[in-house]
Formats: C-alpha cells, structure tokens, sequence
C-alpha cells in the first residue's frame, strides 16, 4: 500500500540478486539479455545491452479478474489500487525493452492495444514431447478426475474451488466410483482438510514426476475463468495423451479445435456433462486424447518454438552495431 510499486513486483524483488546482475554486466560482455516476466526487470541496471521480455502472463487482467470476482464490495478500492500499480509497471517495462514477446495472440492484441506502435512478436510455451512420451503407466482405478496446479496463482485457486465445489458433485452422482484427484504445489490446508473427510476425493502435493499424473488420470477438467497466458497444464496433458474438458478461456489462443482435440463448455454444468461423457464412453476419451496429442507434438513440441527464439535473437543481433 505504502510504496509505488505493486505487491508482486515488491514480493519478488531481490537487493542480492540485483546487485549480482549489475556486477555481471560490469564483469562480462554480453550480447543479449531475455528476461521473464515483467516482474523481475526492476533487478536490471541501466545497460546498453538490448533486453528482450517475454511476459508469460498479462498480471493486471489476472489481478483485476481476481479482484472483481472474490474481493468483498467494501475492499475492492484498495485492491483496485495494486491493479493500477501493476497495469502501470508493466507497461513501462513493456516499452523499455529492445523486443516484447508474448505467449498467445490475445495477450498480444492487448499490449498493442495498451502501447500505440509497438511491435510485439508471439511465442508461446512449449513442451517436451518425447519426455511425456517415453513415460508408460497403467491408468487408475477407479478413474481419477484430474486438476493440477500451483495453488500460489489465483487462477488455479479459483478454477480448484469451482471444480470442487459446483462440477465435482455433478460428476460423483452420475460416475459414482470416479474420485477427483488434486495434484500441484502449495495446496491450501482446507483442501487436505476436505480430502481427509472425503472418500472421493485425493491430494498429492509436490508430486515427483507430473508425467505420472498425467498418464495414470482417466480426463482433466479445466475450469479456468481467468485471463492471461498459456495454460502450460493444458499442453502437458494433451501430449500425454490425457483428454481435457476446458472452458473456452481455459484453451484460449492454443488453437485447438472443439469437439477434436479438447471438450469445451463454459458452464459448470455444460463442462460436467462433457466430463461424464468422457468417463462413460472409453472410446471418445481414447479418441480426444490421440487427437490433442498429435496436434500439441506437431506444434508445441521445443523442438520447433525453439527456433522462434533464435530468429528473434538473431534479428536484434543483425541490427546492433
């Protein structure tokens, strides 16, 4: 409240690592510098060195989501408050780089949108194919209704709680031996808590390999609502072969084709239907999960983004003196 900057700018910065940078650049020569993520740019000294930012996710319109939706009436001021400071930064570092990048051509037409002639270039995140590949595991039994996620990002607070709570229960009464399984980083206590009481429901925090979740689960809800990004869970699932149910924003700017390679609805009702359509016709599941593979391993494969990377490197390389 009390500095300019706003709580994730102020959460992740780091004097240490800051003054490890300035050293580094004073030290050695570099010819480029790629930056993730508008939020660690303020550790950055004044350098003649060009900076390309990749910004994985637009922070104001997830905060700005999340505030409009689960922030009670009489605090939303103060909250809108860090929403301004974040739409602010972002956009100064926005302009303060040599190249922007975004993940997705949503998030591109809103920093065009937001920055007059500035020229943003996409690249979305990408995946190992042949490390989701190369991992065989038997599916569950009973079939496990995955959500995974890093419960740090309001996102997937949200998209659990609904999941939870208002399609879960749906689910349950027309598949009655199908358990949810949570499966992330930081789950809250009222999630074990739940787990603890409920026979249906599983949590595993931290687990080792994700690739065993994935693989071993029958299908993945996605009930996202919030904006922003690549939903990366998304990609991972698909190549592995694991059919996803999502909202349209959930699969928003992947290019994905409804009804092919990924079940889409944007009710809570609407994605328990396609949910229990899944768990009931072994068939269609088996037939989404090829098609989302075969469609994530021809185009999101790092094989093939990692070329994206280099033609801008070597754009900006051709253009300094």
């Amino acid at each position: 409240i009390f500095t300019w900057y706003p709580l994730l700018v102020v959460r992740n910065f780091s004097l240490g690592e800051r003054r490890a940078l300035r050293r580094e650049l004073e030290e050695e020569k570099y010819d480029l510098i790629h930056a993730e993520t508008f939020y660690v740019m303020p550790h950055l000294p004044k350098t003649i060195v060009p900076t390309i930012l990749v910004d994985q996710t637009i922070e104001y319109l997830v905060y700005r989501h999340y505030v409009s939706n689960e922030v009670p009436l009489i605090l939303r001021p103060l909250f809108m408050l860090d929403v301004f400071k974040l739409r602010f930064w972002e956009k100064y570092y926005w302009k303060r780089t040599k190249k922007l990048v975004a993940v997705s051509s949503e998030d591109k037409k809103v920093m065009e949108s937001e920055i007059a002639g500035i020229d943003v270039e996409i690249i979305p995140n990408g995946i190992d194919a042949d490390h989701f590949a190369e991992k065989k595991i038997e599916k569950k039994t009973p079939p496990r209704v995955l959500f995974v996620g890093n419960f740090k990002w309001l996102q997937n607070i949200e998209a659990a709680d609904i999941l939870i709570n208002k399609i879960w229960p749906q689910i349950v009464k027309e598949v009655s031996e199908a358990r949810l399984w949570i499966v992330g980083m930081n789950i809250p206590e009222r999630i074990h808590d739940l787990a603890g009481k409920r026979h249906d429901i599983e949590v595993t925090e931290a687990i080792p390999d994700i690739r065993d979740a994935y693989k071993a689960a029958a299908i993945m809800p996605v009930p996202l609502r919030g904006p922003g990004g690549t939903r990366l869970k998304v990609l991972e699932a698909l190549v592995s072969a694991l059919p996803v149910v999502s909202t349209s924003i959930g699969v928003m700017g992947l290019g994905l084709t409804a009804g092919k390679h990924v079940l889409v609805a944007d009710t809570n009702t609407g994605l328990a239907k396609e949910s229990i359509r899944l768990l009931k016709s072994p068939k269609l599941a088996k037939r989404i999960g090829v098609e989302g593979q075969k469609f994530v391993a021809k185009n999101y494969d790092w094989k093939s983004i990692i070329k994206l990377h280099d033609n801008i490197y070597n754009n900006i390389l051709k253009k300094e003196p």
